[in-house]
């Protein structure tokens, strides 16, 4: 299994999509950083010279950013749960 030095969530706490992922890795007891875009200017920059745009949620692995919910979703069970 492939190790990942830097996982981070980028979110904002009112968006659906981000409250689903969030709660998924609450379920599993998952550990991930959480940046609120919102909150956090830099953080907002951050998302955006990663991968080009603010959306949320976007799940960053090693520099590697992952849309939409359903695919972060996707990822983490791949990585962490199967």
């Amino acid at each position: 299994m492939k190790t990942y030095d830097s996982i981070v969530l980028y979110h904002f706490e009112s968006c659906p999509f981000c409250q689903k992922v969030r709660r998924f890795i609450q379920e599993n007891n998952l550990v991930v950083a959480e940046k609120d875009i919102r909150l956090d200017s830099k953080a907002r920059d951050e998302l955006i010279g990663i991968g080009g745009k603010s959306q949320v949620p976007c799940l960053v692995a090693d520099g590697i950013a992952i849309y939409e919910s359903d695919d972060i979703i996707d990822w983490l069970t791949d990585v962490f749960i199967s």
